[in-house]
């Protein structure tokens, strides 16, 4: 029943979107059997939000086009992938789950609160890093397409915030995996331009090219400084 609780908690705030206020004040007035119907549902959505809603989804996008720089689309395969950017996202989404555990978990366990209380309390962490790690100019675009004119940042509804937090992590996603592209795009072009010299057109370039590149990023510890930079990039 705790795990229960503390998944609810972790994932609502994410869910609540735009529905914030009017789902708080339904709340208090359900019935305890339709709020654990509720939660379940609430759970069931679990899996979209967090590919929506946290730092997954910039580090599976990275992950995903390093194997493609380094001519590798297969390895590592699909689920180490998705197993290192959920782990990683755990990891960068550490403090906001601890915020969400101090404010709200632990004094509703604690029969301090109620439930629309924690509710409340629960969404503020949330909020406060989509709004640090959304680029304004994503944010400014759905303010004006949906007419929104909050008076201060902490204001903004989750239904703007959250797909204007979405697009900015694609868009983050692939400036990371330009400059990735890079170095690797070089060792293509000049492994190609030495098989022509030589008249080898039959070769696969990229057949050749392929050691280089993993010799220069095992030189380079491309792992540790690609991780240490998607972790850092979230404030």
């Amino acid at each position: 029943m705790k795990l229960l609780v503390v998944l609810t908690f972790f994932t609502f705030p994410l869910f609540a979107a735009g529905v914030v206020d009017e789902t708080i004040a339904q709340l208090k007035n359900l019935d305890i059997s339709l709020k654990i119907l509720f939660l379940i549902t609430i759970l069931s959505l679990a899996p979209a939000i967090l590919i929506t809603a946290t730092s997954f989804t910039r580090i599976v996008i990275v992950l995903s086009l390093l194997r493609q720089a380094l001519g590798i689309p297969q390895s590592p395969p699909n689920q180490v992938i998705i197993a290192l950017a959920l782990f990683l996202t755990f990891f960068t989404m550490k403090p906001v789950y601890e915020q969400i555990h101090t404010q709200a978990i632990q004094p509703y366990m604690q029969k301090e609160i109620d439930d629309a209380t924690a509710i409340e309390r629960a969404i503020e962490p949330v909020k406060k890093f989509l709004l640090r790690n959304t680029q304004k100019k994503d944010i400014e675009l759905f303010l004006n397409i949906s007419n929104e004119r909050p008076k201060k940042p902490e204001d903004i509804s989750l239904t703007t915030l959250l797909p204007a937090f979405l697009v900015s992590e694609i868009k983050i996603a692939f400036e990371v995996a330009f400059v990735i592209f890079l170095p690797f795009l070089v060792i293509d072009m000049l492994v190609a331009s030495i098989l022509m010299s030589m008249g080898m057109m039959m070769i696969p370039p990229m057949m050749i090219s392929l050691p280089f590149k993993l010799i220069l990023f095992i030189l380079s510890d491309g792992w540790e400084l690609l991780i240490k930079a998607l972790i850092e990039s979230y404030k």
